[in-house]
């Protein structure tokens, strides 16, 4: 989540104190991703090392306002037409939890597998009540906040889904064919090879 463009994309509207700024990222995404005012500060300090906002005028309550500069529009529109990179790279914490727990010996995935689900189900549960908990769709606000949570909602049932899935494949392999024993092969120095496999899933 890109609080950097975001906040540029809000400052594209015109000038914004920081507090405001923090009021505007709510009111667009429901408080999902709560900022505290230091982060403001901090990305928009950031911001303007790279040229891309400027301090402007200061209000009768001392208020800072912050504009943007044409950099920081042309950042914006780069941004908002450009798609969302998924990196290769990232590390999915469950999937790799899972994938090390089912090559332990002694370890009984199925019960990692379904504590898990129970979390996974609980948060889909609450993403739904919250929803539909008097969250009509009548205005931008609500609608921006639907988008939102509609994102978190199919995140969470693809989650569970995975996990069925998980499950009814370690089903097929007994544990004893899946535990692996600590290589006596020494490493070699580097960072290993990327596999094919991993390779041709990530193209």
């Amino acid at each position: 989540m890109s609080v950097r463009q975001s906040l540029l994309a809000i400052l594209d509207q015109g000038p914004c104190y920081g507090y405001q700024l923090r009021s505007e990222f709510d009111r667009r995404t429901g408080s999902t991703w709560p900022l505290n005012v230091g982060q403001i500060y901090g990305t928009l300090e950031r911001l303007e090392r790279d040229d891309l906002v400027q301090k402007g005028d200061v209000d009768s309550e001392g208020h800072m306002y912050w504009e943007i500069t044409d950099s920081g529009s042309a950042e914006v529109a780069t941004w908002l037409t450009s798609p969302v990179e998924r990196s290769q790279g990232t590390r999915d914490e469950l999937a790799i939890k899972l994938a090390v727990a089912a090559t332990l010996p002694g370890v009984y995935v199925a019960e990692v597998i379904q504590t898990q689900r129970r979390a996974s189900l609980a948060q889909l549960q609450s993403l739904q009540r919250a929803k539909f908990a008097g969250h009509n769709v009548d205005g931008p606000e609500e609608l921006a906040w639907s988008l939102v949570a509609d994102s978190m909602i199919f995140a969470a049932e693809a989650e569970v889904r995975w996990l069925d899935h998980t499950e009814q494949r370690l089903a097929l392999h007994p544990a004893r064919e899946m535990a692996l024993e600590i290589s006596t092969e020494r490493p070699k120095r580097g960072r290993p090879a990327k596999a094919d496999n991993v390779a041709a899933v990530t193209r």
